[in-house]
């Protein structure tokens, strides 16, 4: 794909985006790997700036070095792809189930995944009857230790990478009642593994409890949680098999056999 001038200004910034697209254009339109010669040729690139802009594509894992002088497309790409289809999925599948389990209990209901260290929130039910603000917005984050849906992904990692995750991010606290401490988070997490399902006990915010259960996919992997927040002295233990049926009718529309699994 040579780089054709669209006659309109065009940053800097702008113009270092426009180029590295156009090399990842020319990698993806081949399945082998393609010398720095033949991708400055297409581009019409400089073969210095070619090389630099590789190099920088490189660092991000957006392109992978074959070979000395040959480049192909990397796996960070693969990742972010598989990251949007399992969001757009599980969206879907989950918000019709969602809007019914909200209207049950009239209490906020989230849609979170994981996303390195942190969850995000995707997607939510919620109206003013709930009596809640709600605190994270769509597109937020928190830690994975602190709520509800993170320790059910933690909770599936093998304990050396627990210990990893709380070596990078110091188990820091929101709150007085945050677990901030590796031998209490192993613990909590050794339960969530035997009943299936997590708590969050004002660890993120002072005054908000939240319940989750894991949404998986076809191949039985856990894609992402749903929860319900709360009012801490309004969390009922009632909802609890309503949210596990409801996780499991989202599970169940994405492929899950629910056999010898707890969703």
């Amino acid at each position: 794909m040579r780089i054709i001038e669209s006659g309109i200004p065009s940053t800097p910034t702008v113009q270092v985006i426009e180029r590295m697209f156009a090399l990842m254009d020319v990698l993806a339109s081949r399945k082998e790997s393609i010398s720095l010669k033949e991708i400055s040729e297409k581009t019409g690139l400089h073969p210095s700036t070619t090389h630099r802009l590789l190099n920088d594509l490189a660092t991000g894992r957006f392109v992978d070095r074959a070979q000395p002088g040959s480049y192909r497309l990397g796996m960070r790409l693969l990742e972010l792809g598989n990251l949007v289809k399992n969001r757009l999925n599980v969206r879907d599948a989950a918000l019709l189930p969602m809007r019914k389990l909200h209207k049950m209990i009239q209490q906020p209901v989230n849609l979170s995944m994981r996303q390195g260290d942190e969850i995000i929130y995707i997607e939510r039910a919620y109206s003013e009857r709930s009596g809640m603000q709600v605190v994270r917005a769509i597109g937020g984050r928190a830690p994975l230790h602190l709520t509800s849906v993170g320790k059910l992904f933690l909770a599936t990692d093998d304990p050396q990478r627990v210990r990893a995750y709380a070596t990078r991010t110091g188990l820091s606290g929101h709150t007085k009642n945050s677990l901030t401490d590796l031998s209490a988070l192993e613990k909590e997490l050794s339960k969530v593994r035997r009943y299936g399902y997590a708590h969050d006990n004002e660890e993120l915010e002072l005054g908000v409890r939240c319940m989750a259960a894991g949404i998986y996919d076809d191949q039985g992997t856990l894609v992402a949680g749903l929860s319900i927040s709360s009012p801490a002295d309004r969390l009922e233990d009632e909802w609890l098999p309503k949210l596990q049926a409801t996780a499991q009718e989202i599970s169940a529309s994405m492929g899950f056999k629910t056999e010898g699994k707890s969703a």
